[in-house]
């Protein structure tokens, strides 16, 4: 039997959390809960979870203020599921350290396959090596492999792809890839990626045109598939 994963639930709704616990319950999880992120800091901080799921409204410390805390020490996956729906909102949580934003309503489904995503995050590490789904990248050799076959890459080209590789499944907003890729101070000019990610794509995709590993989420940023659904 597998060993169960630690699951903390965030959220000043009580009926949330029952509803949120009645989904994980089960032999996989092992679920623990907070009212707000204060609470939510003192559970982390004991207890060691290997998913975080919060809300953004929340008195003491919100869902946004979590985020950025726990990122300060952690990379451990987080899940913002929120009624907000707008863009500023998404951006802002993405960009203050969640992985993936839900909307509520959700089904228990979309939830379920959400944290299964976000608990595969880890890919097999050797020293400078990625290799998850169809991908491996060596970062020292600068060698880059898709289903086997080794890809010719400019050095930006690779600079984006290992950082692409090594936060897989997450959504990434442009700020997000900008800063890892680039560095802060390129983090308001997004065209420059957008041109990058046209020439990777190039090179990594069956069909550029339809692109299975490098998806566009609309008005956000990306999120890398090493392994196409």
């Amino acid at each position: 039997m597998s060993e169960q994963k630690r699951v903390l639930l965030v959220d000043d709704e009580s009926q949330i959390l029952r509803v949120l616990r009645h989904v994980l319950a089960g032999p996989e999880y092992s679920v623990r809960t907070a009212a707000d992120g204060s609470a939510a800091l003192e559970v982390f901080s004991k207890w060691t979870p290997d998913l975080v799921i919060t809300d953004l409204n929340m008195p003491s410390m919100s869902g946004m203020e979590l985020c950025a805390a726990i990122r300060q020490t952690s990379q451990v996956p987080i899940i913002v599921l929120s009624v907000r729906n707008d863009e500023e909102t998404i951006v802002e949580a993405l960009d203050a350290g969640a992985d993936d934003y839900i909307v509520k309503p959700f089904s228990s489904g979309e939830l379920l396959a959400r944290i299964r995503s976000a608990l595969r995050r880890q890919p097999k590490r050797e020293a400078n090596i990625i290799d998850i789904g169809e991908f491996y990248v060596d970062i020292e050799a600068h060698i880059a492999r898709v289903r086997g076959t080794e890809v010719r890459l400019t050095p930006k080209e690779f600079e984006l792809l290992a950082f692409l590789t090594a936060n897989h499944e997450r959504v990434l907003t442009h700020g997000v890839i900008l800063r890892g890729v680039w560095g802060s101070y390129y983090v308001e000019q997004p065209e420059g990626l957008r041109v990058l990610v046209n020439s990777l794509r190039k090179k990594i995709e069956p069909d550029p045109a339809h692109p299975i590993y490098l998806v566009t989420e609309p008005w956000i940023g990306y999120r890398f598939l090493p392994q196409p659904i």
